[in-house]
């Protein structure tokens, strides 16, 4: 039984998955032309409202389906699986992590497919930043019975861009729960969203401001 654990999202927290998806755009509207960028990003929306988390590879599953005849498009699996994720992580993520990691334990728990996702992680250097403690579930707010068999704790810190998450998780945890709510990414940015949910225990501008908190901010924030 910890103190107190860590835990945070992947993407939009530690890496900018918004830049990611807009290289991708970039990539398609090159390689196959707009038409063909615009039926990927329907397929891929439609695909993340049937599932609940964002599957590229899924959608490019489908999207092949529809040009079976074009060979191109199988270039694009090989483009997002050696995509340089490292290249895309928020200024001072890393530095921000080994901060944290010197007080307490920590882990990634993210939302995500079973394939790609880890990927991400992989490539972008966090699974070793955080010695290979990951969890990606489909609804990560729903499993936090999991987290807690695999990293149980007095007391957590959930540091996410998703206010909806972040809510969830203080409905369930209560008290129990400090929540960590870094203004990057398009999620962060959303008027909607922002006026819906609570804007978590403690707001930063970016990840790496985690590194001028002590411990003891967020024990009592």
């Amino acid at each position: 039984m910890h103190e107190v654990f860590f835990l945070f999202d992947v993407d939009n927290t530690l890496l900018d998955n918004d830049r990611v998806q807009a290289d991708l755009d970039a990539y398609i509207s090159y390689e196959h032309g707009v038409r063909a960028r615009d039926r990927y990003r329907e397929i891929f929306e439609q695909l993340r409202g049937e599932l609940g988390y964002a599957d590229y590879l899924g959608a490019l599953e489908r999207y092949r389906v529809e040009e079976l005849h074009d060979p191109r498009i199988l270039r694009m699996s090989n483009w997002l699986v050696d995509y340089p994720f490292a290249e895309r992580l928020y200024p001072g993520a890393l530095e921000a992590v080994k901060k944290v990691r010197s007080w307490a334990p920590s882990a990634i728990l993210s939302d995500g497919d079973a394939v790609f996702q880890p990927r991400k992680v992989q490539r972008s250097g966090l699974w070793q930043a955080f010695d290979g403690h990951v969890l990606i579930y489909i609804h990560k707010e729903e499993e936090l019975e999991d987290v807690e068999r695999f990293y149980p704790a007095k007391r957590y810190v959930m540091i996410d861009d998703k206010l909806r998450i972040l809510t969830k998780m203080k409905q369930v945890w209560g008290d129990r729960v400090t929540t960590v709510f870094p203004r990057q990414g398009h999620y962060a940015m959303d008027p909607r969203i922002l006026a819906e949910y609570p804007h978590g225990d403690i707001q930063i501008d970016h990840i790496g401001d985690l590194a001028r908190f002590e411990l003891a901010d967020f024990l009592h924030p």
